[in-house]
């Protein structure tokens, strides 16, 4: 059976996390007297080597990201650092036991990720239902405070860096990179139009890099390990390792952190395999705002490349089981039902479509004989959608629908 590697886990099941000088012990914070030796370009030069990508969903290079970010205003003096813990995609439960298990290793990669930017302030938009975590998370700041890694010259370095934890505002939407910007700075949760990009013109409109959790915890390593380390885990095109969250109709429900590149069928086998010995039937990769798969994709590499050639997502990590007895239609609806609930209303492709798609899809079970006609509208709005939508919440009803009429379309 496939064993996991620990990157953003390390060290979880053996330090206290609301002890620094348990994370010191095991070597946390041990990257920054190397990165202060270091000029920040040189760093996201090593980032961009890594092939390190954002394990928030989309999936964008890291090292690019921080570049753009870098390179974008030579005359600004603030720059952010902004660590998205707003973790509101379905299924999708791995950021939580990083901050809850070892909250300094979040801490480090965010210092990590000022230096190569030069900012000055940064912040952890966490879920507000997050409670253990903030917790932790706040004692946390004031432990790294007093021992010198936040604050005014750390080190002796030329960094002063300082986090604020700030709470999210409860809706789904609120996890995209620039509708947090605007719930940030206390406005309503509403997308922002771009470009700009946030490291453009982001928070407060300075520079921005917004960052996952499970992304800022693999800096501390890249930076004591090297790089080529790095790149030596993995596939060749998607490097490192990634945190799979399974829930649905296994036996042992988990998160597991694993090389990417693992097949579906290792995930279903390390979490004890299918419940009750009922057949598996599909998987939905992503979340709600992700793809549906069936058996055929079963020894296919999970990795972003592969994944993205089959028509289907890696995204954020969660993966949803179901067996052969499960009925599809209900899962789609309650997808659907999500979808609109989540709309913000700003634009109209969404809050118009998002209904729209709800009401076809209630008519199915009243009108059987035009199922096939509901269905076929349901991907024409949704592809509609995609191109017309504002954010990603508009654009993704396409992806669980097209994904699944592709497998199972009669019984949509």
């Amino acid at each position: 059976m496939i064993k996991e590697k620990y990157i953003a886990l390390e060290n979880t099941d053996t330090i206290r996390p609301d002890s620094i000088d348990d994370y010191i012990e095991y070597g946390g914070y041990s990257s920054l007297e190397k990165l202060f030796s270091m000029p920040p370009s040189e760093v996201i030069d090593k980032m961009q080597n890594s092939g390190l990508r954002g394990r928030g969903g989309a999936g964008f290079p890291t090292g690019m990201k921080k570049k753009f970010t870098y390179e974008s205003c030579e005359t600004c003096e603030q720059r952010y650092v902004i660590c998205n813990a707003d973790e509101g995609e379905p299924g999708t439960f791995k950021d939580r036991p990083i901050m809850e298990r070892n909250p300094h290793k979040l801490i480090e990669g965010m210092i990590i990720a000022a230096w190569e930017i030069g900012a000055t302030k940064g912040f952890i938009y966490i879920r507000a239902e997050y409670y253990t975590a903030t917790k932790l998370l706040e004692k946390a700041l004031a432990d790294a405070r007093e021992k010198g890694f936040l604050g005014k010259n750390i080190l002796g370095s030329a960094l002063s860096f300082d986090i604020e934890i700030s709470l999210g505002a409860g809706s789904y939407l609120c996890g995209e990179e620039l509708t947090l910007l605007e719930s940030l700075e206390g406005k309503r949760g509403y997308p922002r139009i771009k470009p700009p990009f946030p490291a453009e013109k982001g928070l407060f409109g300075k520079p921005t890099l917004v960052n996952n959790v499970e992304t800022l915890t693999h800096l501390p390593a890249i930076i004591n390990n090297g790089d080529e380390w790095y790149k030596s885990l993995g596939t060749e095109k998607s490097s490192g390792t990634k945190i799979f969250t399974i829930s649905g109709d296994v036996n042992e429900p988990g998160y597991f952190e694993l090389e990417m590149g693992v097949t579906l069928r290792e995930l279903i086998e390390l979490t004890g395999g299918m419940k009750d010995n009922i057949p598996f039937k599909t998987a939905l990769l992503g979340g709600a705002a992700g793809t549906f798969v069936d058996s055929s994709m079963l020894d296919e590499p999970m990795d972003f490349e592969n994944l993205q050639e089959k028509g289907a997502t890696l995204g954020s990590g969660a993966v949803m089981i179901f067996n052969e007895q499960q009925d599809l239609h209900a899962i789609m609806g309650s997808i659907l039902e999500f979808f609109k609930h989540e709309s913000c209303g700003k634009c109209v492709p969404c809050r118009v479509g998002t209904s729209m798609l709800v009401d076809w899809h209630r008519q199915i079970n009243k009108k059987p004989l035009q199922q096939e006609d509901l269905v076929d509208r349901m991907l024409a709005q949704s592809r509609f959608m995609e191109k017309t939508s504002l954010c990603f919440l508009g654009k993704s009803p396409v992806m669980p629908l097209v994904s699944a009429a592709k497998y199972f379309k009669n019984e949509l």
